[in-house]
């Protein structure tokens, strides 16, 4: 596929952790990091994650260990996970979304947490961006703004949109917000179809769903529901000759009709900055919060003409990238 960089939107962001140098490690130590993650070990941006700690000097097998396997990590087995792993008093416990940091929450307020959510403040995980306070930091990831930024051009990139399906994670995502992207969706003349969903294997069935009552376009919500192992929605959507709005830019990279947001893979390498702090003494609750800096808007071609939608060139000129 040939892709072109168009322009590139940027949004301010709090400043960003330090990097530590490989020879600030102490010698002779193996530091100790766990993880509890609905993200498999075999995807890139965990791939992404252990290449940052790598450039910074802590190297898998040397001086670094992984404590217990907490990768791919499904809703339902996040309690008996995040026990084990307290259990084993890792330095720093690297969790994510929002059901999964509080559930290791409960369970230790002197183990420091790393956590990645839609929004860390929102979701009462941490006091304040600026000052989290106790023993959790992490990436917030601006999601409430981000669904209906999404769900906005989504509504213009399909013409004559009249059913628009917004796909909500049941295990997070609040009434409130779903009420505004409703709100937002009438007021375009367009006809929400909300379809909250709590397991991967209720996806599919949603899909065809929404399909048979005649929406067009599906805006899934920012959740790891939707994006981990999104090749078979992907997939499903596009068969169906729905167009899809996604969270992660690669999510439109795969097949995806759009999508907008941060690159998931900068967001791991950005958690991995953070894991780094504390094992060189750090306190977490003085520790900011971070969140995304830059945002891309791409879109992909072949998947818009196998839908049957023309895009508007006031959008493709908005794209970061197109791929063709």
């Amino acid at each position: 596929m040939k892709r072109r960089t168009v322009l590139g939107i940027v949004a301010g962001a709090m400043a960003w952790p330090f990097a530590a140098r490989s020879d600030e490690w102490e010698p002779g130590r193996v530091y100790r990091i766990g993880f509890l993650l609905p993200t498999p070990r075999k995807e890139p941006v965990v791939a992404a994650l252990f290449d940052e700690l790598r450039v910074h000097g802590l190297i898998e097998g040397q001086n670094l260990l992984v404590v217990g396997d907490g990768f791919g990590i499904s809703f339902d087995q996040v309690p008996k996970a995040a026990a084990a792993l307290v259990a084993a008093s890792p330095d720093v416990i690297n969790t994510g979304p929002e059901y999964a940091i509080r559930a290791v929450q409960k369970l230790t307020r002197t183990i420091p947490l790393v956590g990645m959510t839609e929004d860390m403040v929102g979701e009462g995980l941490v006091g304040s961006l600026a000052r989290p306070g106790g023993n959790t930091t992490g990436v917030s990831l601006l999601s409430p703004e981000l669904d209906g930024k999404r769900q906005e051009i989504l509504i213009e990139a399909v013409p004559k949109l009249r059913k628009l399906a917004i796909f909500a994670d049941a295990n997070g995502t609040k009434p409130a917000h779903l009420k505004e992207l409703e709100e937002a969706a009438h007021s375009r003349g367009v006809e929400p179809l909300v379809r909250r969903v709590a397991k991967r294997d209720e996806v599919m069935p949603a899909i065809k769903d929404v399909q048979g009552a005649g929406a067009q376009a599906i805006n899934f919500l920012a959740t790891p529901l939707f994006s981990v192992n999104a090749a078979s929605f992907i997939a499903q959507v596009r068969e169906s000759g729905v167009a899809s709005m996604y969270q992660w830019p690669e999510n439109a990279e795969d097949g995806a009709f759009a999508a907008y947001g941060p690159r998931y893979a900068e967001m791991y390498r950005l958690r991995a900055r953070l894991d780094m702090q504390v094992p060189h003494g750090a306190k977490l609750a003085d520790i900011p919060v971070q969140q995304p800096a830059k945002f891309e808007l791409v879109f992909n071609l072949k998947t818009a003409k196998s839908v049957g939608i023309d895009l508007p060139k006031s959008l493709l000129l908005r794209a970061d990238k197109v791929i063709e």
